[in-house]
């Protein structure tokens, strides 16, 4: 008999995951199959320090096609055209087809550049969402290091990733220190949360404190409520908004150097599919991350259609961890091992999040069990220690890679150790 095919498109921080973790779960019993948009794994959580020659891509890079082959899982690096869930088919870039017996979306989003004139790398500031992009920005940053001026840095309206734009920014902090140019270059982060340290969570224990403290103290002003309305060679065009959803001030921030988190949106693959997606083209999915309508499709990530927590003035959108991420993968894998056994699908991801942001000569961590507000565990702290943390983290993540290992016993036995679990009970 044909064996059913479970098919995993994308390949990034949750995609090559679920690929090892879901082979591991069904066994013999099923054909794994990855699509993905090139064959490489880039560790996306390094891409700031690509931004400033911390890191080569080459470092933070696994060819994928050999690990999927020791691990006996399907691999294709065309890419996927167009969902066709009705179809249980996907339309790959190629022309050609595959069909599924089971779907699981990690697309990641797409980056929505264009909704704000002159935003990004095709216009006139800088983004670390894609190592390509990295790479650029770290070659801009050495012009910008030979004639320094004012740097702005933060994430616009719509935006769900806003760690990455405070750790940015912290690190150019530290790089210019280290250069003994920082007292030339006056900076300023710009958010559309309502306040420094929300991180589109409502804050996770005192990040509030913490991150405003650190702005502080490194001498970073900050526009929060911001609205970007458009971007100018060198200049940038701020609305700064009332919580009535008044324009309170404008700000014209001239700067030499920037970088700016983009909102996000659901990849065109998938965008406007009647009963897949949301308005936005995130993946409508219920509790055990299936969607409501097409039920053999199972989604994770950033991809992920999650509302908002609570009302902002400018919309703020709720960011999706790598833990988080991680335990949306082991509850796909085990309800899929219930369907493949004729059941009913019973597991829930906790939705719990550890993260490390890294400032270059520091950094913040907290744990927020679960990452949706209310919470219980809501912990932050910040120290030296944060840094090496995340090279750590760094380290040990790209070698599951390469070794095709989704999580090896000890770090089960380290999280459940934390009270750090990946399954509801």
């Amino acid at each position: 008999m044909t064996k059913p095919i479970i098919a995993i498109l994308g390949a990034g921080l949750g995609g090559a995951i679920a690929a090892f973790e879901i082979k591991a779960a069904v066994g013999s019993r099923a054909e794994v199959v990855v699509v993905s948009r090139g064959d490489t794994f880039h560790f996306v959580p390094s891409n700031p320090w690509v931004a400033i020659g911390w890191r080569r891509r080459d470092a933070i890079e696994v060819a994928l096609g050999p690990v999927m082959a020791r691990k006996k899982i399907g691999f294709t690096p065309v890419g996927a055209r167009r969902v066709h869930p009705s179809e249980h088919r996907l339309e790959l870039e190629d022309g050609e087809s595959l069909f599924y017996d089971y779907l699981v979306i990690a697309t990641g989003p797409e980056l929505a550049f264009d909704e704000i004139e002159g935003l990004g790398p095709d216009g006139f500031t800088q983004s670390i969402c894609h190592v390509d992009h990295a790479e650029k920005a770290a070659e801009a940053f050495e012009a910008f290091a030979r004639q320094p001026g004012p740097i702005v840095v933060g994430a616009v309206q719509g935006a769900s990733c806003y760690g990455p734009a405070y750790e940015f920014a912290m690190i150019l902090d530290t790089e210019l220190r280290r250069r003994k140019i920082r007292d030339r270059v006056p900076m300023t982060f710009v958010t559309a949360e309502p306040y420094v340290g929300h991180l589109g969570l409502d804050g996770v224990g005192d990040t509030k404190g913490l991150l405003e403290s650190q702005m502080r103290d490194r001498h970073i002003k900050f526009i929060t409520n911001a609205r970007v309305a458009k971007v100018a060679d060198g200049m940038m065009s701020v609305e700064e908004v009332a919580e009535d959803g008044a324009v309170r001030a404008t700000h014209e921030l001239p700067f030499a150097y920037s970088m700016m988190l983009p909102a996000f949106r659901g990849v065109p693959a998938v965008a406007g599919v009647e009963g897949l997606t949301n308005p936005r083209g995130f993946i409508l999915a219920d509790r055990h991350q299936r969607n409501p309508t097409y039920r053999n499709v199972f989604s994770l990530g950033v991809c992920v259609a999650i509302p908002p927590v609570g009302k902002t003035a400018v919309p703020v959108g709720v960011p999706k961890t790598g833990f988080m991420i991680e335990s949306m993968v082991t509850a796909i894998a085990e309800n899929l091992r219930q369907m493949l056994d004729g059941q009913e699908p019973t597991h829930e991801a906790t939705w719990n999040a550890i993260c490390l942001a890294d400032f270059g000569d520091g950094g913040v961590a907290f744990i927020a069990q679960p990452q949706i507000p209310p919470r219980n565990l809501n912990w932050a702290a910040e120290g030296g220690w944060v840094h090496l943390a995340k090279v750590g983290f760094e380290k040990y993540f790209i070698g599951k890679i390469k070794r095709g290992e989704s999580a090896p016993f000890y770090e089960k036995l380290a999280l459940d150790l934390m009270g750090a679990r990946k399954l509801k009970a």
